[in-house]
């Protein structure tokens, strides 16, 4: 269908199917009436952040629309929005409502079917109730395309209700009282509906825009997950065997250079953290052990290693100790499957003998060593003779005597900083040169660590937590520029 201006005789087409009361010629924005067929007025053109056109066709929830007709309304000096008038195949009318870069989908519908309640603060259809949000008076301040009632460019007052996305908007202008539903619709979707290169961004928040997450579909989901981790920790424990997976003897010369493969252990259950023990009876001297943990099914090999070190002695009247003769450490997160280690050792040799470690004199002809009841013995390096000494001012005495050390008295104050070792009452004492001929390894699967699932199920908390209070903050920023907002404003 096609009408010529009678204006400016250009001739605007369109492939409508329904009677045009009025249309706004493309090239001179005559308001022509068609009874008539003169001009009623001159309208302004709708140009900003109008992004359809007279004539584009695009489908919403399968349907295929036309836009015939294009509305900016005004409110007040500063405030626009977007009414774009569509039409399917069969004549039914539908219309795109977008306020800053938020839109609306809208249908009419029978005034019948919509109740008042609350003196008007609340309507209800088809037992929904919906809550009044603001009503907002208003003109057309822009209009382009083909109408089949004609079009009221005087004043217009819309009462809008809300529920979540959906809303009811009641128009009321001079012989028109009409109803309209409408439900939020995603400006995404209305992109690909009409194949839109560019749309208004958003701005605020709109009156029937969802929160960003479906809070009901949140929670379903998460209890489902939070489940479904119960069920699968409880498979783990319930499967979990928690047992002493190895332990063996290493003798440090049968490692000695070489790597020793030990005998296999299997695990069963669920992955857990494998806790070694290793401990030598190292006496003022270390000893490293190296371990490779691998798995016989997957080739896939953990390396860790441990020294193991313990020092005594005795300094400035008291006797003193660090180290330890067994370490600890852990192999996390093994699964379940068939192991053997590789081991390696290596030690620091024993001290055979006692005044190797103690105070030197300068001269180098004698060694001296303190037990614990105060007892010094001085060793003749030369002829190896042993003297002991129960007095410690006697003792400082020969000392001095016995080295010279008269006019070097500093020398005897390292007295009390001497080592202390236990020596035999017969000098021919005794020394084992190897205490510590093994390390022993013992491994252990320790049970099912309960920390990852509980923090698991507290960050869903947490998570679930802040959908709900965002919701709600979300909601009442939404009603901010309500006079009937349900939230209280500050």
């Amino acid at each position: 269908m096609h009408y010529v201006c009678p204006v400016c005789k250009v001739e605007n087409k369109n492939d409508i199917t329904f009677p045009v009361q009025e249309y706004v010629c493309k090239s001179c924005s005559n308001l022509i009436n068609i009874n008539k067929n003169i001009s009623e007025k001159i309208v302004k053109k709708p140009i900003e952040n109008v992004v359809l056109e007279i004539g584009q066709k695009g489908i919403i929830d399968d349907t295929e629309y036309s836009v015939t007709g294009i509305v900016v309304r005004r409110y007040g000096n500063s405030v626009f929005w977007r009414e774009y008038f569509l039409k399917d195949k069969k004549g039914e009318n539908a219309f795109l409502s977008e306020s800053d870069g938020h839109w609306v989908f809208l249908h009419s519908i029978n005034a019948l079917d919509v109740k008042k309640k609350l003196n008007g603060k609340a309507v209800e259809l088809h037992g929904i109730n919906y809550r009044w949000y603001e009503t907002t008076e208003c003109n057309i301040h822009a209009a382009a395309g083909f109408f089949e009632d004609r079009l009221n460019f005087g004043l217009a007052t819309y009462r809008e209700y809300v529920n979540a996305t959906q809303m009811i908007s009641h128009e009321q202008s001079k012989g028109s009282n009409e109803f309209f539903f409408g439900r939020h619709i995603s400006k995404y979707k209305v992109k690909r509906a009409f194949n839109i290169k560019n749309l208004p961004n958003y701005s605020g928040i709109g009156i029937v825009q969802p929160f960003y997450v479906d809070y009901k579909q949140t929670i379903n989901i998460m209890a489902v997950t939070a489940l479904m981790i119960c069920l699968l920790q409880l498979y783990v424990v319930s499967t979990r065997t928690n047992k002493l997976a190895f332990e063996q003897d290493v003798n440090f010369a049968d490692v000695k250079d070489r790597e020793l493969v030990s005998k296999s252990f299997e695990l069963f259950g669920g992955s857990a953290p494998l806790k070694v023990e290793v401990s030598s009876n190292v006496d003022n001297s270390c000893a490293n052990v190296g371990l490779g943990l691998v798995n016989e099914n997957t080739s896939e090999t953990t390396f860790a290693s441990k020294d193991i070190e313990e020092y005594h002695g005795y300094e400035s009247g008291e006797n003193w100790s660090e180290g330890s003769q067994n370490e600890k450490f852990n192999f996390c997160g093994v699964a379940p499957g068939k192991y053997h280690f590789l081991i390696s050792a290596d030690k620091e040799s024993s001290i055979s003998d006692p005044f190797k470690s103690g105070y030197q004199l300068d001269n180098g002809n004698y060694s001296v060593i303190q037990d614990g009841k105060g007892y010094f013995y001085m060793k003749d390096n030369k002829t190896s003779q042993i003297t002991t000494y129960s007095d410690k001012l006697v003792f400082k005495n020969e000392l001095m005597r016995l080295n010279n050390l008269i006019k070097e008295p500093e020398e005897t104050q390292k007295i009390d900083s001497i080592l202390f070792y236990a020596v035999p009452t017969e000098y021919n004492y005794v020394v084992n040169s190897d205490t510590n001929p093994t390390v022993k390894i013992k491994a252990e699967w320790l049970p099912v660590s309960f920390w990852n699932f509980a923090i698991v199920l507290v960050l869903l908390i947490i998570f679930v937590g802040a959908c709900y209070f965002g919701r709600k903050i979300f909601e009442s920023s939404k009603w901010m520029n309500s006079s009937n907002s349900p939230y209280p404003q500050s």
